[in-house]
């Protein structure tokens, strides 16, 4: 008997068909994979299955007593709030009246005894003691301080709690969307142990193909509203699949020859006309209406690289290069050299230093001690994970091509909206501001950026973020017929096996070992990654590395910083990663009215509009100024 079931379920979100009489059964044990396309519906239906979206029609049946729990795609917030008090959300007013008892024993000098009496007698009616040690264990499995604020964690470490907060209610059911994301690979790894263990039953949604095969017992796609399920793996899944299209295609193709047919022969001349079968014209009409019902596969994304002219054989080449953060290690006397049509990986648990060795690979970074040489000729393309060279408040023709209706591709002239079409983008959303976009569409928007400008050297960090599973195939081919050279830093052990052809591995202390292969032949000669330290104890995530960087800088490359008082808290490293962003806008804007107040006709034109123009700009100067003052205090801040 199925612990949860969708008995004909459809949903529409104005013209578009998300679910089309979808029918779902989960029964206890199972650990089903959800896949499908950017903007299928995979969230909307772990919605309806979570009981949080009602469908326009269908049924949603769960048997009595089941608990069920959501990892949602999004990290928590709550900034004020300790891992405990987040964590203990999760047993709903049982987890409150925890969070409060936690927070009066916190402080025993303050601590009104009249209110922590009142909060024992609730807790001890609602079993409260027993629940308390079930947060405590769950936070002990996940290796969470119990007082951390959750300001000063990492998106790593505040996945491990979203984690936490999901399965202390012990649920029947775990819904997890992209529960990957954020993760290094040693938190992947024991992702996928724990889930594996999990007694109850999973829904998950991921592009990680790797992590899907490892867990997932069944594969379900959502494909233009219908929902395919598979029992067995992934690989089974795939060869499945590929035999349906095919299937798909030839009936497709027979019916469209038969309807082309009927066509011709209601279009005969007067004597068939008037000798024609009703019945015959009644079926035509019937397939013209089957015809415009279906619901074409969309298309795949369709681009490629602009390479430039060769580079010199030796890319980079680092000679004893140390480089610290304070006491913090990143590398201790690292020697390597990077040659032309190299495609190297670059590995660590997140506050390893990846992409700090990257920057000082291209020379952004200067070294505490050794040397650099970087290559000649170099055309370097580098995009990172945080998605920095596009401006959210712009849209997807002013990123990708500078405002113009055309843009420069391996020499021949494009029309934008034909160029971003090749990354599955429709006329009507180039025009949408990258803020409105999903996560893969932002992820699709950097891609088209990178490649519209020639580059020999390509540094991608974390690029398969949330990009659908058909796109990384094709990213991995690109990459595989792209002559120059590759360094890659990613999580997905899958696209570093496709890809790449020798591994950097930041082992921890400032020690980098070289390893030849791919990412699973590392594995099969017994070599791990060290696992991720509690948040006390780690350096700074992956978001933190850039930042971490530029205050590593010497002093009179910015001058003028204060010094260190405290440590920035996850909002604040957030709000100074996007600062650099709204500077060069702002800096934009007052170049562009400045230019139109220099011009000799400007005060002749219309009154208002030249008050409104000098009102522009001086709100600008002081927009910028603000901005400029902000940054640096946010600099000066650890």
């Amino acid at each position: 008997m199925p612990l949860l079931r969708l008995d004909a379920v459809s949903l529409h979100y104005g013209t578009q068909v998300l679910l089309d009489g979808v029918d779902l059964s989960i029964t206890r044990g199972e650990r089903l994979g959800l896949l499908g396309r950017n903007g299928a519906g995979k969230t909307t239906l772990l919605k309806v299955l979570a009981g949080e979206q009602a469908p326009d029609s269908g049924e949603r049946w769960i048997r009595p007593g089941v608990r069920l729990a959501r990892l949602e795609q999004t990290l928590p917030e709550g900034d004020d709030l300790s891992v405990y008090d987040v964590v203990a959300t999760g047993l709903e007013e049982a987890g409150a009246l925890l969070a409060e008892y936690h927070r009066l024993v916190q402080d025993p000098a303050g601590t009104d005894m009249a209110a922590l009496s009142r909060v024992q007698q609730r807790l001890e009616a609602a079993d409260g003691w027993s629940l308390q040690q079930r947060v405590e264990t769950t936070m002990s499995q996940l290796q969470l301080p119990p007082e951390a604020a959750m300001g000063d964690l990492s998106g790593g470490w505040r996945r491990r709690v979203a984690l936490a907060r999901a399965l202390v209610g012990e649920p029947d059911i775990l819904l997890l969307d992209e529960p990957t994301n954020h993760l290094d690979l040693p938190a992947i790894t024991w992702l996928e142990e724990q889930l594996c263990n999990f007694r109850g039953s999973l829904v998950l949604i991921t592009h990680d193909r790797r992590f899907l095969q490892n867990v997932a017992t069944s594969i379900a796609e959502l494909d233009r509203g219908h929902l395919t399920l598979w029992r067995g793996d992934y690989q089974g899944f795939l060869r499945h699949r590929e035999q349906a299209l095919q299937a798909e295609e030839r009936a497709n193709e027979l019916f469209d020859k038969k309807l082309a047919q009927e066509e011709v022969w209601i279009r005969q001349g007067i004597k068939a006309r008037r000798t024609r079968n009703e019945g015959r014209v009644r079926a035509l009409k019937a397939m013209r209406d089957e015809r415009n019902r279906r619901r074409e596969r969309e298309g795949s994304a369709g681009f490629s690289i602009e390479e430039a002219q060769r580079s010199g054989r030796i890319v980079a080449e680092l000679q004893h290069v140390s480089h610290a953060f304070g006491d913090r290690v990143i590398l201790r006397d690292f020697s390597t050299i990077i040659q032309r049509g190299d495609r190297i990986g670059i590995v660590g648990p997140n506050g390893a230093g990846k992409s700090t060795l990257v920057r000082i690979m291209l020379g952004e970074l200067a070294p505490d001690s050794g040397e650099v040489r970087l290559g000649s000729k170099l055309e370097v393309a580098y995009s990172d994970q945080l998605r920095g060279q596009l401006d959210p408040e712009k849209n997807l023709i002013d990123n990708v091509c500078g405002g113009q209706d055309f843009i420069e591709i391996g020499g021949r002239r494009r029309h934008a909206i034909s160029y971003l079409g090749d990354f599955l983008f429709s006329p009507e959303r180039v025009r949408t501001p990258v803020k409105a976009l999903s996560g893969g569409e932002q992820n699709r928007a950097v891609l088209a950026r990178l490649f519209s400008r020639p580059a020999n050297l390509l540094v991608l960090d974390e690029p398969t973020n949330d990009l659908e599973i058909e796109t990384l195939e094709l990213l991995e081919e690109i990459l595989l017929d792209y002559e120059g050279t590759v360094i890659l830093v990613s999580h997905d052990r899958a696209f570093m096996d496709n890809v790449v052809t020798s591994l950097l591995v930041l082992e921890g202390e400032g020690v980098v070992s070289e390893h030849a292969g791919s990412y699973s032949d590392r594995e099969a000669r017994g070599h791990t990654l060290a696992s991720a330290r509690p948040p006390e104890e780690a350096e700074p995530g992956p978001e933190d590395a850039e930042v971490a960087a530029r205050a590593a800088e010497p002093a009179t490359a910015r001058p003028g910083r204060p010094a260190a008082t405290r440590k920035r808290s996850y909002k604040e490293q957030r709000e100074l990663e996007a600062l650099p962003a709204q500077i060069e806008a702002l800096e934009e804007r007052q170049q562009a009215l400045e230019r139109d107040i220099s011009r000799p006709d400007f005060y002749q034109g219309d009154h208002a509009e030249v008050e409104q123009a000098l009102a522009d700009l001086a709100r600008i100067q002081e927009e910028l100024e603000g901005a400029l003052q902000r940054w640096v205090e946010l600099e000066g801040e650890e």
